[in-house]
């Protein structure tokens, strides 16, 4: 169990709820934190939560039948995930891996049916996420098949920029290029020669630890 205090900051959708509906979500929520590189759930494994990241890099990756894997979309802080396998009742269809220490916000199944069936505010975000969800997957098909480097690492930081689906992000992310790598299926190598094209065309600033932007829009049209 959370503190109200702590749902507030962490979940944005937790603005539109009622009194009510508040307790009965902070009550629902536990915290968990997973180290570098752990596994939070492996593809085809149950994981009857649905989180929040609080703190941390997670990664939604799979392995197609040729054996390549494929980033799906990579989350940080005030992201939440994982409602289509709740509502189908199904199993994992992806990894989910923290690139770095991260710390997790889990709602336990009963909640979250609990708020599917009597508060209005949270079908509403819902329904805003699946529409952002699909528009994002639909250009990750298009991503691997039509970009170049460049095109991938534009399109990875502007999911990650996203303030719809990365609410806490802001402009400025504390990231290493192997993780911008590792989200985009690229090496370390080719992830910085990439960064020095959007660099040079002013799209974002190199910092020390991570990426500073002036608009995640402007990288979302090169990145399409």
């Amino acid at each position: 169990m959370i503190s109200l205090d702590t749902l507030k900051q962490v979940a944005v959708w937790s603005h539109d709820l009622t009194d009510e509906e508040r307790e009965r979500a902070r009550k629902g929520i536990s915290e968990k934190t997973y180290g570098k590189g752990a596994y939070i759930c492996h593809q085809g494994d149950r994981f009857d939560s649905w989180a929040g990241v609080v703190t941390g890099l997670v990664k939604l990756a799979t392995v197609s039948d040729l054996g390549k894997q494929v980033s799906l979309a990579g989350l940080t802080n005030g992201a939440w995930f994982g409602e289509g396998s709740l509502l189908k009742s199904e199993a994992r269809r992806y990894d989910i891996v923290a690139l770095r220490e991260s710390r997790l916000m889990l709602m336990d199944i009963a909640t979250f049916n609990w708020l599917l069936e009597h508060s209005v505010g949270f079908n509403r975000y819902l329904v805003r996420q699946f529409n952002e969800r699909l528009g994002q997957f639909i250009g990750q098909v298009e991503n691997d098949r039509m970009l170049d480097a460049t095109g991938r690492v534009a399109h990875t930081l502007a999911l990650l920029f996203n303030p719809r689906t990365n609410p806490g992000v802001g402009r400025q992310i504390a990231i290493t290029q192997e993780e911008i790598g590792l989200l985009s299926g690229l090496s370390r190598q080719v992830t910085n020669q990439s960064l020095k094209i959007l660099e040079g065309r002013g799209l974002l600033q190199v910092e020390r630890g991570g990426i500073s932007i002036k608009d995640w829009r402007d990288l979302f049209q090169l990145g399409r």
